[in-house]
Formats: structure tokens, C-alpha cells, sequence
């Protein structure tokens, strides 16, 4: 379905290297995401060359600015479609990877891609919030990642309580500037800005990234209900 080539070039750019094995995995993915998506609202991406570059360029320049160590935990929280998360496994096989989301027919979805591209992930369907105060998920992850529109202080309490003393959440966001709005927050959760940076896609689109380092222990208050984390969100 989708041009290997293209991909292949476009992740080399970025310092991503593809082999075959993955490049057959990428165009599975995205066979299934298209196919299911037809009974199932999960992109309005569906043109093939827009996949490449909107959904999986977009996942893999987590890879450009951030060094992952050999086999590090990463959750993807509040994973959708499966991005950034499932992008990441495919080019790096190595990585233990965990899919959260509160939708069990997204769930099933990614397990079918998983499955299909003889990978393993753990799959778990739960809201964030339940799963952050999860004692077994609980800071453990070395990462957290998250590619979604909401407000950095309110993806900074989804995330952060996921992430292990010394560990990284990783936001992918659009081109807005959310930093300062967001510094209060991401203190009060344990972490600290370790680094932001604006970049472009292959088709023009400007992207930020954000990397944040957890420096303590955060409160056990947090993640709160999510009534509580949209009404009055940390400032």
C-alpha cells in the first residue's frame, strides 16, 4: 500500500534506518489502520503518502532527539491509532513497549497489528488517570510518550506519573509554544524541562518536541479525576 521507498529515504533523513523486516511491518500497519478505519473512526489520514509522513515520520522523529537506551520501557499513553508508540517498536524491536488506551476497540485494533507484524507489546485498556495510580505501572517506564492535542500541563499530569526517577516524557505536539504555561505544572509532577525542539516534516508541517526529565518522586495525588484535570488543570 504504501511507497517503502519513500519511507525508507525520509527515515534515513532523520537518521532511521528501516529494513525490509520493518518496511513490511509499516505497510501492514498501514493496510489495517486504512481497512479498519472504514468501520472504525481512528485517522482522518488515509491517503498513503500522507500516512508515511503524518503518522510515521512524524512517530519516528521521536528517535532523532531522543537517545532510547537497549530495551527501554516505553508507554505510550492515550495511544489512539497506535502513535507514537507502535511506529517506535517496528523500527526498534528491542524496545519493551506498552499501549494505553481507554478504548477497547482501538485496543483490539492494535493488537491486530501487533500480532500481524510478529511483534509483542503489552496492551492495556484504561483511562490514564486509573492506570497512573496503578502501583504496578506507577513509575516504572524509563519513557512516556504521547502525540496529542491536549493542553502540555494537562498531558504532564497523564504522563509523568508513569515515568521512573530519571526517566523522560516526551510530548509531540504541533507547532505552538505551550512551555511556559506549562512550567508550574510540570514541577509540581516531579519533572523538568530538559529540552524543546521545532522541527519540519518532509511535506512542510512544523512539529515541537518536548523532553522532559522526571527529578523526584511525584505526589501522591496525582494523576487526580479527569473532571478535576480539565475543570482546573495546573497552572
Amino acid at each position: 500500500m504504501i511507497n517503502k521507498d519513500l519511507l525508507r529515504d525520509y527515515c534515513s533523513e532523520i537518521g532511521v534506518e528501516l529494513d525490509e523486516k520493518a518496511l513490511n511491518g509499516f505497510d501492514f500497519y498501514a493496510n489495517t489502520l486504512v481497512e479498519t478505519n472504514k468501520v472504525m473512526n481512528l485517522t482522518a489520514i488515509t491517503e498513503p503518502d500522507e500516512i508515511v509522513v503524518k503518522h510515521f515520520v512524524d512517530s519516528l522523529e521521536f528517535l532523532r532527539f531522543v537517545d532510547i537506551p537497549k530495551g527501554a520501557k516505553i508507554i505510550d499513553v492515550g495511544t489512539g491509532a497506535g502513535f507514537p508508540g507502535l511506529p517506535l517498536l517496528l523500527a526498534r524491536e528491542d524496545l519493551k513497549l506498552t499501549l494505553l488506551d481507554s478504548l477497547k476497540k482501538r485496543i483490539d485494533f492494535l493488537e491486530s497489528v501487533v500480532c500481524g507484524c510478529g511483534k509483542e507489546a503489552q496492551l492495556i485498556h484504561s483511562r490514564a488517570e486509573d492506570a497512573g495510580q496503578n502501583k504496578v505501572l506507577r513509575e516504572t517506564f524509563d519513557f512516556a510518550t504521547a502525540r496529542a492535542v491536549a493542553p502540555l500541563n494537562v498531558l504532564a499530569e497523564y504522563c509523568l506519573p508513569f515515568v521512573k526517577e530519571g526517566g523522560y516524557f516526551v510530548a509531540l505536539k504541533g507547532s505552538e509554544d505551550e512551555t511556559e504555561g506549562a512550567k508550574n505544572a510540570v514541577s509540581l509532577l516531579g519533572g523538568r524541562f530538559e529540552d524543546i525542539v521545532s522541527y519540519k516534516l518532509p511535506n512542510g508541517d512544523q512539529r515541537t518536541i518536548v523532553i522532559i526529565k522526571k527529578i523526584s518522586q511525584i505526589p501522591t495525588i496525582y494523576p487526580r479525576k479527569p473532571k478535576k484535570i480539565t475543570s482546573t488543570p495546573l497552572e
